[in-house]
């Protein structure tokens, strides 16, 4: 029993660890709760490592999150949008973060997100050694934060808020928390998103900022992995 009991006190900071971006914030209001707006996966704050999803249609959205399992909500284009970890959370891994949209071809509550998406945001390294957990943009934050393109296409969409911890990446064991909210956008449009790409595709399991060593004495500066973020 004692040792049982050594094994949970052990295990217990790696799950508090663990994290999943499952609240809307717009323009700094919360809006509804846990899960409202967000396809909810079925692998609760645990993370899907490299080699079980870089290759497959989860990478999209996250294990076990299906299309019709949530609502939609109206935002304008310009909105500031933030989604925030459940619990009061922080991000305690270092590691970047992204934020890629795919406009669907109809209702988004029907859309299984096979189609084209773009980078929207994205946040690495603000200084110092990749190596410092400190150094990373989102180290320590509750949520991550961005602006919703001006100029983006109307539409509805899968929003897709991911975050890679990078602690176990020399392992070849990167891990991904990965949400995708449905959003629907207003504002007059006119631009152009790309590049455009498809998911799974955007990454493989050894590209420089997956399959990446912070543990080094030296660490190599980070690339960031996947396509270049959509410059309006």
């Amino acid at each position: 029993m004692k040792s049982l009991t050594f094994l949970a006190l052990v295990a217990m900071p790696l799950a508090e660890a663990h994290y999943i971006f499952n609240r809307l914030i717009v323009n700094g209001k919360s809006i509804g709760g846990e899960y409202a707006y967000v396809r909810k996966n079925s692998n609760s704050y645990n993370p899907a490592f490299t080699n079980d999803i870089v290759n497959s249609n989860d990478l999209r959205c996250n294990k076990g999150a299906k299309p019709g399992s949530t609502q939609t909500y109206t935002v304008k284009a310009g909105d500031t949008l933030g989604f925030k970890l459940f619990n009061n959370e922080f991000i305690e891994h270092p590691g970047p973060g992204f934020v890629y949209m795919s406009k669907a071809p109809g209702d988004v509550n029907e859309y299984d997100g096979s189609g084209d998406w773009f980078k929207a945001w994205e946040k690495g390294v603000c200084g110092g050694s990749p190596g410092n957990d400190g150094s990373w943009c989102l180290w320590q934050k509750d949520r991550i934060e961005f602006q919703v393109p001006k100029t983006v296409p109307p539409g509805e969409y899968l929003v897709r808020v991911e975050h890679i911890g990078l602690h176990e990446a020399d392992r070849g064991k990167a891990q991904f928390y990965i949400e995708c909210y449905q959003l629907k956008i207003e504002g007059a449009g006119g631009g152009t998103p790309g590049p455009l790409v498809k998911i799974p595709g955007i990454y493989s399991a050894n590209d420089a900022g997956i399959r990446y060593n912070k543990w080094s004495s030296n660490p190599a500066p980070y690339v960031m992995p996947g396509p270049k973020v959509w410059k309006e």
